[in-house]
């Protein structure tokens, strides 16, 4: 019966349909704790974590991926003890316990260096660069997210990429190193538009809006937010009416030739 419920459990995990893909691993979980599969019975209990977590359930996501850290660790499965290490981390960072994050992250580090998972070691070092930035450990920050970047553009990481370069941008932005955070911001606006994620090129844009306008520059902030407010019409963003406010408050300040 476990297979067909971890069946099941994907179709409503597919669907959004959290709460049935819940029930459907955890009787996928006491089927496995019957038979004693103690690599099924880690799967079962790593997919339930990730239910739990999607769900806002941190406390059940930790206890299960805290038995499933167990059972790796007895197996010695060095990059499945590294996937769990990250997911701790980023429980305790949802939980806003940035501070307990960070041990898991670091083990986690160790074990994926040698194993040259750079997909993997992208996204860990993009989450070790927005701590330091949440700490406005600017130096720190940055080193982190460049190391995510050099990973996402081994494995191609489109998606990595635009992130990433965002959040540096962000970073180069929020410390004042504002040249550096308009070149980082293009390059995230470009890898947005090659993904066609609107709402991702919008809040690139609504940053470099920021530098435009921090440096009085009008016509390159109204360049912008006219993209941006474009975008939101056209794929209905939640952002329209905000943007359009400082869209025309920018048009009313600008001066008259």
């Amino acid at each position: 019966m476990s297979d067909d419920d971890k069946h099941r459990a994907r179709i409503f995990l597919h669907r959004g349909q959290l709460a049935q893909a819940k029930a459907a691993y955890e009787q996928a979980l006491a089927d496995d704790r019957l038979s004693g599969n103690q690599s099924e019975l880690s799967s079962s209990l790593g997919n339930l974590g990730n239910v739990c977590a999607l769900s806002g359930d941190l406390k059940q996501a930790e206890t299960c991926y805290r038995e499933v850290l167990a059972i790796q660790r007895t197996e010695q499965n060095q990059h499945a003890i590294a996937h769990t290490l990250v997911n701790l981390g980023n429980l305790h960072i949802g939980a806003d316990r940035p501070e307990k994050a960070r041990p898991y992250y670091l083990e986690a580090l160790d074990l994926l260096k040698p194993l040259n998972d750079h997909r993997a070691l992208g996204i860990l070092y993009h989450n070790l660069g927005m701590e330091e930035a949440r700490q406005t450990h600017w130096d720190e920050a940055v080193a982190h997210f460049t190391q995510a970047l050099d990973c996402h553009r081994i494995v191609g990481n489109e998606e990595g990429l635009a992130v990433t370069y965002c959040q540096l941008g962000k970073a180069y932005l929020d410390s004042g190193t504002l040249r550096k955070a308009e070149a980082c911001l293009n390059n995230a606006s470009e890898h947005f538009i090659k993904l066609g994620n609107a709402a991702g090129e919008a809040a690139v844009l609504r940053l470099l809006a920021a530098i435009y306008v921090r440096e009085k520059n009008s016509v390159s902030a109204i360049r912008c937010l006219e993209r941006i407010v474009s975008l939101d019409r056209h794929h209905q963003l939640p952002e329209l009416v905000q943007d359009t406010a400082l869209l025309t408050e920018l048009h009313q300040h600008l001066p008259q030739s």
